[in-house]
Parts: structure tokens; C-alpha cells; sequence
């Protein structure tokens, strides 16, 4: 029984074909999706794991049904051109439907279908499309990934600090292998005997923590003091101009600032940790392991 994996050109998708792999599955059982099939070719080839490596772009829909022959669960990854995902995401949804799947495992945000998390309307669309399709589903609603902060880390090497809007906001942040290994574990599970179907799952790390912490992980990482200045919205945003970014891309990074200020990110459930048996990767931990990738 075959397992597809959508964006396996990005982080996600491939270090969840890993997971896969790592709990038992067989390379031939696995099928790994990309746009760009020459960027996943080391995953098949003779050097590689050998899974199956297939042709799907989200938006070219004639690609997607013939990618999905065979399989059984699908992990669509969400797709990463916010304003897109929805048709995108639908254009899989029906090919899953015409190619005869029968379980997906899609990777959503925090409470998506309540939430004001600017990121939310889209995964809440998509969560929609999925009840309505007739298909088994899970939904993992992904809380934020460590690595979204090694970029802080990499400047505060340079400058000293870390400076943010986010003001005494929390984030429970979880290193991406561990939302990649709790998308394997549903995924095998569901494969077997049909396990999560149904299910919402709100995942997160184990620890929120603030922009001091984060601060104080850096410290050690750069090997020199590092300090969190907190901005206002207005003085990030024109920090945010002034690095060169357009109103668009700094707006949208405010408002994600302002999301955490307002607690947003804080939630730590522990429904990752027991999806994958054992605790969520330490901040400390996630920052040195995505710098060292």
C-alpha cells in the first residue's frame, strides 16, 4: 500500500519521506511529489533510498492524477504561495479523488478554522474542500517551526540583537522533523488500519517560549551577548522598508509579529509530542540543528 508526499522538494515534504523511511516503510511504498522531479532525483536514484519520485505541480492539474496512481494516503504538504494555496490545494484534492485515494494527511495551522492568525484563512478553505470531498481525512494543524527564527540568529551574529514587534509573545515552535515525523506516524497508521481518520490534531512543541529565550539561545549559539529589543509595529514595519522589503511582504511579516504578540503561537497541546513518542526538539536543540543542515 502506496504512501504519496506532496512538496518533497521543500523541507517538509522530504524530511517526512525520511520519516517515513526511518519508521519502516518501503522505498518502494513511497511515492515522492515535486514540481521539479531533478530536485528529488537523489531520493530515487542509486545512491539514494530509492522511493519513486513523480511529476506534480499544483498548478498545472493534468500532472496530479497520473502522479497519485496507486496510492493510497496522500500527505499533501501545504503548498507555500500564500494567496494560492486554495486552488492549488484543490486541484490535488480532486485528482486524489479521480486517481482513487482513499486517506489524506494535510498539514494545516494552529485552529485554523477559528483562529485570526493571518495564515489561517486558507488552511480553513482547504479544511473545507477536504470535509466535503468524501475522502478519509486528518488534519495536522501545525503549530510554527523553529527554523522560521534561524535568520533572528544569523543577524544577531552580526548585530547584537534581536528585534522584534512581538512583544512578551510566546511560541511553541517544534523543529520541523518533528511535524515531519508525526505526518509519517498518521500516515503509516492510517495505512494500516485506517487510524486518525477524522481526526484534528493541534501540534506544537512541548515549551512556549518568549523573545528573551530566544535571545538567551542565540547568546550561546553566536558566542557573543545577544539581546531582544521589542519594536512597535510602526517601527518594525519601517525597519522592515528600509532592509529593503515591500509594503506587502512587510506588512504580512508585522502582522505575523502581531499574531504572536496576541498569543497566537502559544498553544502547547501536547499532541505532538504523543503522536511521536517522545518530547518535542528543545528551542536550544532546533536552532543548532537548523543551522548545521
Amino acid at each position: 500500500m502506496t504512501i504519496a508526499v506532496t512538496g518533497t522538494s521543500g523541507h517538509l515534504g522530504r524530511l517526512v519521506v525520511e520519516s517515513l523511511l526511518a519508521r519502516g516503510a518501503a522505498p518502494a511504498d513511497v511515492v515522492a511529489l515535486a514540481r521539479s522531479t531533478a530536485k528529488v532525483a537523489d531520493l530515487a536514484g542509486p545512491d539514494g533510498p530509492g522511493v519513486v519520485v513523480r511529476e506534480a505541480d499544483y498548478d498545472r492539474p493534468e500532472t496530479l492524477v497520473p502522479a497519485l496512481d496507486g496510492v493510497e494516503v496522500l500527505v499533501l504538504v501545504s503548498g507555500s504561495e500564500v494567496g494560492r494555496r486554495v486552488p492549488q490545494h484543490q486541484a490535488v484534492i480532486e485528482a486524489a479523488k479521480g486517481a482513487g485515494v482513499r486517506r489524506v494527511v494535510y498539514t494545516s495551522a494552529p485552529h485554523a478554522d477559528t483562529s485570526p492568525l493571518i495564515l489561517a484563512p486558507e488552511h480553513k478553505a482547504t479544511e473545507e474542500l477536504l470535509a466535503a470531498s468524501g475522502l478519509a481525512t486528518t488534519v495536522l494543524r501545525n503549530g510554527w517551526y523553529t527554523e522560521n527564527y534561524l535568520g533572528d540568529v544569523q543577524q544577531a551574529r552580526e548585530t547584537g540583537e534581536i528585534a522584534r514587534s512581538v512583544g512578551d509573545g510566546r511560541v511553541a515552535s517544534a523543529s520541523r522533523a518533528d511535524y515531519a515525523e508525526a505526518a509519517a506516524v498518521v500516515a503509516l497508521d492510517a495505512r494500516r488500519d485506517g487510524a486518525h481518520d477524522g481526526a484534528v490534531y493541534e501540534l506544537s512543541g512541548d515549551v512556549a517560549w518568549d523573545f528573551d529565550e530566544l535571545a538567551a539561545a542565540a547568546t550561546e549559539i553566536v558566542g557573543r551577548p545577544v539581546t531582544y529589543r521589542r519594536l512597535t509595529a510602526d517601527e518594525h514595519r519601517e525597519q522592515l522598508l528600509a532592509a529593503g522589503l515591500d509594503e506587502g511582504t512587510a506588512g504580512f511579516v508585522v502582522a505575523l509579529d502581531g499574531d504572536t504578540r496576541a498569543g497566537l503561537l502559544a498553544e502547547t497541546s501536547g499532541d505532538l509530542a504523543r503522536l511521536i513518542g517522545r518530547p518535542t526538539t528543545p528551542l536550544l536543540d532546533g536552532l543548532r540543528q537548523g543551522l548545521e543542515a
